[in-house]
């Protein structure tokens, strides 16, 4: 994360697709033994712990943001480089909730700009988050979602804290193992895990990476992705059932390719219209 065609002409045979040299987490013990069942073994494995391991804190979460609605707030998420995708897979999204907004900060998410270092050098810019906020519609009352794999830079770290100092509940989606095996860029010395109202610990290892292979000189196959975008989606499943039990119609969206949809989709943003701002 901001935080951080294939070379061959003709598909492999057989027998080279039943053996997978990987040594990551994944058994590669399915149909085939192969490096993409090595990693989608890792994937699953990374989801069942995060699963069982943050259900407290995602439950938490759904509840702050079911608060939030139900109370009239409005709801933010932030992510930098790639931490930027699981944000953006929960703004404008069919199946979830219309008022989830993507706090922009120009050039941050990394590969829409060129160079694409560019996104990873704002991320270490201090006083970029103070501007972003101060231009932002976000208010006292808001929620903003602040996911950063390292959490060591100082974007993600000044947004939680101006967040807070303007009123804002944070909640920090992260990898703690990066505060207990890296050094902050931050002036404080601190992470975003630091500042923030709840945080949900994502469970990737240091440096992102599922698998080892011979004749391959780095670590590859990165979960990060798919793991915090799950999250994402359960925190926005938990808010849905929480908003239910407090008797409040959830602002769900439909997909715009099934009947009926784009007239939902309408009625919902209409009636929220203060609290969406991507249109």
């Amino acid at each position: 994360m901001g935080d951080g065609g294939g070379a061959g002409a003709e598909a492999g045979t057989a027998a080279d697709t039943e053996t997978g040299t990987g040594t990551g987490k994944g058994t590669g013990t399915g149909a085939g033994a192969t490096l993409a069942g090595d990693f989608l073994d890792a994937a699953i494995a990374l989801l069942s712990e995060v699963r069982d391991g943050e259900a407290g804190n995602v439950r938490a979460a759904g509840a702050l943001l079911a608060r939030t609605v139900a109370e009239g707030g409005r709801i933010f998420a932030f992510g930098a480089g790639h931490s930027s995708l699981p944000a953006q897979d929960t703004v404008y999204r069919a199946g979830g909730l219309a008022v989830m907004n993507l706090l922009n900060v120009p050039g941050a998410v990394g590969v829409d700009v060129r160079p694409a270092t560019l996104g990873s050098a704002l991320e270490r810019v201090s006083g970029l988050a103070a501007a972003a906020l101060d231009s932002s519609p976000a208010r006292a009352g808001d929620v903003l979602i602040v996911i950063s794999l390292s959490g060591r830079n100082a974007l993600p770290v000044e947004l939680a804290m101006n967040a807070r100092a303007l009123g804002l509940k944070v909640v920090g989606v992260t990898s703690v193992a990066y505060a207990r095996e890296t050094r902050s860029r931050h002036s404080t010395g601190t992470f975003l895990k630091d500042h923030c109202d709840l945080v949900v610990d994502s469970r990737i290892a240091l440096g992102d990476a599922e698998l080892t292979a011979e004749g391959v000189e780095a670590p590859f196959a990165p979960a990060s992705t798919v793991v915090t975008s799950a999250l994402m989606q359960a925190i926005v499943a938990e808010a849905t059932g929480e908003l239910v039990r407090r008797g409040v119609e959830p602002p769900m969206l439909r997909s715009g390719n099934v009947d009926g949809g784009h007239d939902w989709n309408a009625r919902v943003m209409d009636e929220y219209a203060d609290r969406i701002f991507y249109r």
